[in-house]
């Protein structure tokens, strides 16, 4: 009985680690098929991972938190102020009056040691306009903020979707080495076959085999720039950099609705830099108006409330009063400084003017950009056109010269020929639509558009 109990332990034991082992292999599976798997995501997808995690735009919204904190701070510069202080003086010798009552006569004058509070409340009454205009430059900071947040994310969009066609079009690139290789693999089966039944010179078994190393060293390269494109798409998503991202193809190319006079205005309307501008421009004059603040007098009132005695309590004051209250009100009028201040206020005006001289500049670039786009659109589109008849009619010489081939009506050349014009026209068509595509983003931009 006792030798079957062990037993059975000894089984327990045995099947538990097992079980334990096949779990953890298990795991260990999964885990490295998560490493491993590969992640495919359209546009809206990779435009929501860049705008969410992207760290400019992070920073951005923090520099706009930093500028509502300003708001509020300045805002309470109307407010009054309150504060409270406490102190202590200790004399060597008490102070005396002499000759009070006659010759060689003193009386003490105050206490040996003196404590004493105050409350004190501070109003600004009047400041020549400079706390209001303060606000309004802090107010101006919240809205240069928010457009900067808005230029921050209009780019990252178009990072995000150029990034996203340039791994398409580098996978279309790779599509097209993949069968390159596989058609000439063919076409030197074919050519080793005549050589072997001598209906073929050896230097054309040799062309084939050199066209089909030639267009395996292109597929190595193409091949690569594929991990180049993911890995800069990874980067605006902010994902690891070598992740098997993967992007779904787009159905249809997009149109622009509007006419080039269209664009112009549009991107005159929405583009952020103008925007920065126009609020630079009302900074600068409510920094004159603050300059200019300096030629009015500052008012200020001040109530206080305070108490002094001989305790710490000040409970005792036998040569003052205990307590008492001030209400006063101040002015305070620099007429005079050399012109410092007709200086700031001059000094302010040019840069609001240099400002407003540059903003010319600034709209011709625009303009510019926004015809490079899209002309450069155009062009693209025009190029689709083009490239989708050339690939049609290489595809079909493509058929009918291997055909002739088979039947040894064509030449080895006229078939590695063919294979090169199919290759050209397949990649100048996936070149002119995912060029398209780009140089719609970049449209987008140009008029401020997301």
């Amino acid at each position: 009985m006792r030798n079957f109990f062990l037993f059975f332990v000894v089984i327990i034991v045995i099947f538990g680690s097992v079980h334990c082992f096949a779990l953890e292999e298990k795991d260990d599976v999964s885990k490295n098929s998560l490493t491993n798997s590969s992640f495919k995501y359209s546009l809206t997808q990779v435009i929501d991972m860049a705008t969410s995690n992207n760290a400019l735009i992070k920073a951005s919204i923090e520099s706009l938190k930093a500028s509502q904190e300003a708001e509020t701070s300045s805002f309470t510069d109307f407010l009054p102020k309150f504060s409270a202080e406490y102190g202590y003086r200790g004399l060597k010798d008490a102070p005396v009056i002499k000759g009070f009552g006659g010759p060689g006569d003193e009386i003490v004058a105050d206490h040996k040691e003196l404590y004493n509070w105050n409350i004190t409340v501070l109003q600004p009454l009047f400041t020549g306009f400079a706390l209001t205009n303060k606000h309004k430059k802090a107010e101006l900071d919240i809205k240069l903020e928010e457009i900067e947040k808005e230029k921050v994310i209009i780019d990252i969009i178009e990072e995000a979707k150029i990034a996203y066609f340039k791994v398409l079009l580098a996978q279309s690139f790779m599509s097209v080495a993949n069968e390159t290789v596989k058609n000439l693999t063919s076409h030197k089966n074919n050519a080793k076959k005549f050589y072997n039944q001598g209906i073929m010179p050896y230097n054309d078994l040799l062309r084939a085999e050199v066209a089909l190393a030639n267009a395996i060293q292109k597929r190595e390269k193409i091949a690569a720039s594929v991990k180049i494109a993911t890995s800069a798409l990874n980067i605006v998503i902010d994902k690891e950099f070598d992740s098997n991202t993967d992007v779904y193809d787009i159905d249809k190319i997009p149109s622009v609705s509007m006419d080039f006079d269209m664009l112009i205005k549009q991107a005159m309307t929405n583009r952020p830099e103008l925007k920065e501008i126009d609020v630079l421009i009302k900074q600068l004059g409510c920094g004159i108006k603050m300059a200019k603040s300096q030629y009015y007098p500052q008012v200020g009132l001040m109530l206080q409330y305070r108490e002094q005695g001989d305790s710490p309590t000040t409970d005792n004051n036998e040569h003052a009063n205990r307590f008492n209250a001030i209400l006063s009100v101040n002015a305070k009028w620099t007429f005079f400084e050399w012109g410092k201040t007709k200086a700031s206020v001059s000094k302010i005006k040019h840069e609001k003017q240099k400002i407003i001289e540059q903003l010319r500049d600034i709209k011709n670039k625009i303009k510019l950009d926004t015809r490079n786009a899209y002309l450069n659109l155009n062009v693209a589109k025009k190029n689709i056109k083009t490239a989708k008849g050339s690939l049609s009619q290489a595809k079909e010489n493509w058929r009918i010269t291997n055909v002739q081939y088979k039947q040894q009506v064509a030449t080895s050349t006229e078939v590695l020929d063919a294979r090169t014009f199919l290759t050209r026209a397949e990649t100048n068509y996936y070149r002119a639509l995912y060029g398209y595509m780009i140089f719609f983003a970049k449209l987008n931009n140009a008029i401020g558009s997301r």
